[in-house]
């Protein structure tokens, strides 16, 4: 790829992504700060992040949209519960009346990042991949980088090890790498996975034209299953009384306190949950079904998140026999399927691996802090949305529990906001957040599914206490965020103030107290 001995140009913020994180900061800062240059660089070739990346049959949110959407932008299709192209659009007309997408850089692949407390900014290496252009090198000088960049890995998903494989004549594929046209009509499949990737896909390749023959969901361990509308009629009654955007704050302040009470019930009272789940899909699946054997998870309802079925479709493939649930141990792959532990062989003509994802904060960009490189794995959050050792670094990550993953953006933009603000008024070029040393952390995410704990050392961690402790509901972080934007944790400084650079992940308590302002 070709170099450049030009100088690096200038930005005042960088946004690394374009999907539904980066998209909705970049409308809010924009409107925040009409004079300063903000650029977003995506390094696909069209916006969207997930929502253009994964093509699987059936895609769609697993939240319903009036609080997966954005504040500012009311969500006008009638499915609460969408299909991915229809998010897609949502996230592109967005970007369109907020004026942002002449901001965006596609192709364009942050690889590196360098903060010099002397300069007070970021230098951010990019690979520009442009097709139809020669490859390029470039660098942006910037004061503030807001990482929009989700938390797993876009160039591979992740993929036991199956002994066999070689062995099996059909074609096995990931969903995050689904080829495109690819004609499974009259095909039996057997999907691996019992997350919500498959239970997606499931029901939406035995259905319409081209559908498969049989589709087999084989699963190691049971997931909790739950029925929602795809069409919110009480949204539809609020549209309609107070009009679209009164009525789509209505449905937000209604889903939003909704989502709360469903999921404290069912972490407080287990048993309780486990029975109405029980009964919930015993009733949606024929009379006699085995719902013990496969609908039966070994753990509590939320210690991992509930898979959604919308309007039960996933339980009416099974009903009518489209589709089949197998809870059991794979052995090995066939020439002709696979064969489980049990000594059953499932034929197979496609094996899909829905097996999960493969987590990695900001793309794996590589980061320095004068001249020193930060792992990102020793870094703790302060108030999930910056991380000890790491100025002028914001990141966008969403709600994993409680509340839709964009709520969490929404707050975390206008707390940069602010912060940006009282850095710029009082004349400071770097904020960085300073952990105490010897402070008692935890993992980041309080999910124990597997994508979460085989992934977790790669993760920043979390404290256990305020401001460091990563809140879960929305509720939660509102409260917090009502304060301040500054505290003893916060440590400012004016350009060329090399006080207290030390290591990049620690300080001394006194350091931080002390340079605190």
């Amino acid at each position: 790829m070709a170099g450049t001995n030009a100088p690096p140009e200038s930005a005042d913020i960088v946004i690394i992504g374009a999907g539904v994180s980066g998209v909705g900061s970049a409308c809010y800062l924009r409107n925040a700060f009409p004079d300063k240059k903000i650029v977003v660089l995506e390094g696909r070739g069209r916006i969207g992040g997930t929502w253009d990346l994964f093509r699987y049959p059936g895609v769609r949110s697993d939240s319903e949209l009036h609080t997966y959407g954005y504040e500012f932008k009311p969500w006008s299709h009638e499915h609460a519960i969408a299909d991915g192209h229809l998010i897609r659009e949502y996230i592109e007309e967005t970007a369109v009346e907020n004026h942002v997408d002449g901001l965006i850089r596609y192709h364009h692949r942050v690889v590196s990042a360098d903060w010099s407390s002397a300069e007070g900014a970021w230098t951010l290496q990019v690979q520009v991949a442009v097709p139809g252009e020669k490859p390029r090198n470039v660098a942006i000088k910037t004061n503030w980088v807001y990482g929009a960049t989700g938390y797993y890995r876009y160039d591979e998903g992740y993929t036991p090890r199956f002994e066999g494989r070689d062995d099996f004549t059909g074609d096995i594929l990931h969903p995050q790498f689904w080829p495109e046209d690819y004609d499974y009509a009259d095909k039996k499949v057997v999907v691996i996975g019992s997350g919500a990737t498959a239970i997606t896909m499931v029901p939406a390749m035995t259905t319409g034209p081209g559908a498969a023959r049989h589709v087999t969901m084989l699963q190691r361990t049971p997931t909790y299953v739950m029925t929602l509308p795809r069409v919110d009629k009480v949204a539809k009654f609020l549209y309609r009384s107070l009009g679209l955007e009164r009525g789509y704050a209505a449905t937000r302040f209604k889903n939003v306190w909704r989502d709360l009470a469903f999921v404290a019930y069912m972490l407080k009272f287990p048993n309780s949950g486990r029975k109405l789940m029980r009964n919930l899909t015993r009733k949606a699946l024929p009379k006699g079904y085995a719902v013990d054997t496969h609908f039966n998870p070994p753990y509590k309802p939320w210690e991992q998140r509930l898979c959604m079925t919308p309007d039960g479709d996933f339980f009416e493939a099974i009903a009518e026999g489209r589709a089949s649930v197998v809870t059991d141990r794979i052995e090995r792959f066939t020439r002709n399927g696979i064969l489980l532990t049990s000594g059953r062989e499932i034929p197979a003509d496609v094996i899909v691996t829905a097996t999960g994802l493969n987590l990695r904060m900001f793309g794996g960009i590589p980061q320095t802090v004068d001249g020193q490189e930060l792992t990102i794995g020793d870094c703790v959050t302060y108030r999930g949305m910056l991380l000890s050792g790491l100025p002028n670094w914001s990141f966008a990550f969403g709600y994993t529990k409680y509340s839709s993953w964009t709520l969490k953006v929404g707050l975390t933009a206008q707390y940069v906001i602010e912060l940006i603000r009282h850095m710029d008024a009082h004349g400071y070029n770097k904020v960085l957040p300073v952990a105490e040393p010897g402070m008692a952390t935890e993992p980041l995410l309080d999910l124990n599914a597997g994508y979460v704990t085989r992934n977790a050392d790669t993760l920043p961690k979390q404290g256990a206490e305020l401001p460091w402790r990563m809140l879960t509901s929305y509720q939660a972080d509102k409260r917090l965020l009502k304060g301040p934007v500054r505290d003893h944790h916060l440590r400012f400084s004016h350009g060329g103030d090399q006080q207290g650079r030390g290591r990049a992940t620690a300080a001394t308590p006194s350091a931080g107290k002390e340079n605190a302002r």
